[in-house]
């Protein structure tokens, strides 16, 4: 027999008890940042630069100037508010916060969907330390003290553990010292991570790829259980749009969140020096194009905004239908969201 519809009456309400907790954590995250002084923002969902991430794949449109204005271009759907809030911030917009509709290509797994929703929030002024200690502050206020996911479960109520990736991967991947494979100038030697890991490289794999590796099979699946983990200080060439750390700029101040074994957040005391963002994102550029033959150009407006001058910031980017899994109890993303997968069922992305 075909299982019934996303909407049937009989699935929506197996999963209405994980939407209302959705709601309620909708009220409660907006009463938390208001109650904090952060501006609610929307900021576009369709833009001309969906993100600079190298590895995020976006879903694109073609704007049609029926009406006569403009001229026909390539648009695409948002990866990230990021790029856009940053410049509402250098206008003199923040603190600000926004739950944001985001798009990622490709993302179809019981913690991911191609459609959702991020919360994101930025203080000028804020450092990563800062930033961390309100992040606890709205876990702890949003959800119970209790939280678990696929068997994980996380006390709330104890502190939340801040590990350098360095320490992690001493601890956790039998690499003594991860920054020694960096160098001043932030590049990575693959040949002295695999020889510090005791481990082969992959045919191709560069120092990138078998930092991911060891980051993924030995550290985060230990990270973030019994206590919450801000994996904090990331190798430099991980910085992404984050400073890097003054005392040692082999690391870049960088965190990420996991909570009963979920990568919750990602965060960054926010790199504002113009003439740096620009290389970085020129090597973006480069790199998606060498590894996927596709891509875009930097955003040459986010650009702008860093000359006219962005004030020092610390930003995070928390996935909220995750916190909602949390939350709620819920096994699955599918049970926090209305209408998975856009109503199209699940067939829909099966292979054809």
């Amino acid at each position: 027999m075909a299982e019934k519809p996303i909407w049937h009456p009989e699935r929506l309400a197996a999963r209405l008890p994980f939407l209302d907790a959705r709601a309620r954590l909708s009220a409660a995250t907006r009463s938390f940042f208001t109650a904090r002084g952060y501006r609610e923002v929307e900021t576009p969902c369709l833009v001309p630069v969906p993100g600079m991430e190298v590895h995020l794949m976006g879903f694109s449109t073609r704007y049609r100037p029926h009406l006569g204005r403009g001229r026909e271009t390539t648009l695409w759907l948002r990866t990230s508010p990021e790029l856009a809030i940053k410049r509402l911030l250098a206008g003199g917009a923040g603190p600000v916060f926004e739950l944001a509709r985001v798009w990622r290509n490709g993302e179809v797994s019981p913690r991911h969907h191609p459609e959702f929703t991020m919360l994101e929030w930025y203080s000028p002024g804020a450092d990563l330390a800062g930033l961390m200690d309100e992040t606890e502050a709205f876990i702890r206020a949003v959800c119970p003290p209790r939280v678990g996911h696929a068997g994980v479960e996380t006390d709330l109520a104890l502190p939340f553990q801040r590990l350098p990736m360095a320490e992690a991967f001493a601890r956790h991947a039998a690499v003594p010292d991860l920054l020694a494979t960096v160098s001043p100038e932030g590049r990575g030697n693959a040949a002295m991570l695999s020889a510090a890991a005791g481990v082969a490289l992959r045919e191709g794999e560069d120092w990138e790829d078998l930092f991911f590796r060891l980051l993924l099979e030995r550290v985060e699946p230990v990270i973030g259980r019994e206590c919450a983990t801000f994996l904090t200080h990331w190798p430099a060439p991980q910085a992404a749009l984050a400073r890097r750390d003054p005392a040692d700029p082999r690391a870049a101040l960088r965190f990420e969140l996991f909570v009963a074994g979920i990568e919750l957040a990602n965060a960054f005391d926010e790199l504002t020096d113009a003439a740096e963002q620009r290389a970085r994102f020129a090597a973006d550029v480069a790199e998606r194009q060498r590894r996927y033959g596709e891509g875009w150009p930097a955003d040459e407006d986010f650009l702008a905004a860093l000359d006219h001058g962005m004030p020092a910031s610390a930003g995070i980017a928390l996935g909220f239908d995750r916190l909602a899994m949390l939350a709620s109890g819920a096994r699955g993303i599918d049970d926090v969201l209305w209408l998975p997968l856009g109503g199209l069922g699940e067939q829909h992305f099966e292979a054809q």
